[in-house]
């Protein structure tokens, strides 16, 4: 079972008209744009534009981020595809990817001690965030080589607040995990070896920003507002505005280079039309479908669901993957076109 699935039973309440939202976040290179936001004024600028007010909050464990989005505490939650489809959509809450913000193209790795190559770890023991995107790549990265997880010791799952500390004890050999972690643990460790990262197989972990679909067309603005002040945010980014990415590097726990560094491993959409062409793109029905598999054969996709099928996602063109009956994920790309027209 997936470790939201429990909370997801419960749902968020029944979406209606209302003005104070909230979105949580938790810390990701592609994700401190969110506490940017905040810290910065911009979003209270654009929900005031609106008449709403949208409290952005800081989850220190991912996962759990996501559980609370999932169990109605928050209106919207940074989370990628793979953990978007397996967490609130499998578990029944009808959920939007209102932003697509980057893909990783390189920001998720599979770390070893010494010389090891991915052949080696047949047979040992590999840490992650069991059943989160990590998994997904550690499964890519064996396939990439003939392997399977049943040729492990097993994973052990590792919460990602306590990833750097486990990669520096004995008995932990490998871990799966994404930046800033990822940089940090190449950087503090010599003996580290990058044995595959997720720049080999681009476009596959987007990295999202989410939200209830029944709150946002019952809250048109809501998603406006967002959106809005998400790309004022990219403007600044794109424009290499260092005050804004040192308040985000430091945010991080690394400096200006450092986030920098991880940046250069993020494929990041500052353009809206970027992240509308990749909505659209003919590869993201492939992808999430090969997504969807990798959850039912880990038994995660939705409380017994009988197929790969069993969740639909509907695409911004109205196309829809697995069961058009039981549609809980959405790529709407409309309002990021607004700000690509200039709209909002």
């Amino acid at each position: 079972m997936s470790l939201g699935l429990l909370a997801a039973t419960q749902g968020p309440v029944a979406a209606q008209e209302k003005t104070e939202f909230r979105l949580a976040w938790s810390i990701y290179v592609g994700w401190m744009p969110w506490g940017y936001l905040e810290e910065s004024g911009i979003m209270d600028k654009w929900a005031e534009k609106y008449g709403i007010t949208v409290d952005i909050v800081q989850i220190n464990d991912y996962v759990e981020s996501i559980n609370q989005y999932t169990a109605g505490a928050f209106d919207g939650v940074s989370a990628t595809n793979m953990d978007t489809l397996s967490i609130p959509a499998g578990g029944g809450v009808d959920t939007t990817a209102l932003i697509i913000g980057d893909y990783s193209n390189g920001n998720d790795a599979v770390i070893a001690k010494g010389d090891m190559t991915l052949a080696d770890l047949a047979g040992t023991r590999v840490n992650l965030v069991e059943l989160s995107v990590s998994h997904y790549l550690l499964a890519r990265a064996l396939d990439s080589v003939g392997l399977a997880e049943r040729d492990l010791d097993g994973v052990v799952n590792t919460s990602d607040a306590d990833m750097i500390a486990a990669f520096a004890t004995d008995d932990v050999s490998t871990v799966v995990t994404w930046n800033p972690l990822v940089s940090e643990i190449l950087s503090s460790n010599p003996d580290a070896t990058n044995l595959f990262d997720s720049s080999a197989i681009p476009g596959e972990i987007l990295d999202l920003m989410v939200v209830n679909t029944e709150t946002l067309a019952a809250n048109p603005d809501f998603g406006k507002a967002v959106v809005g002040a998400w790309y004022e945010v990219m403007g600044l980014m794109a424009a290499g505005d260092e005050e804004a990415l040192t308040a985000m590097a430091e945010a991080s726990g690394t400096d200006l280079a450092g986030y920098k560094a991880q940046l250069d491993a993020t494929e990041m959409f500052f353009d809206p039309a970027e992240a509308v062409a990749q909505a659209a793109s003919p590869d993201l029905p492939a992808t999430m479908v090969s997504v969807a598999e990798f959850l039912f054969d880990k038994g995660i996709l939705g409380v017994d669901a009988p197929s790969a099928d069993f969740v639909g996602i509907e695409y911004p063109d109205g196309t829809v993957t697995g069961n058009a009956d039981n549609v809980t994920f959405r790529f709407d790309a409309s309002y990021m076109q607004m700000a690509a027209d200039g709209a909002l």
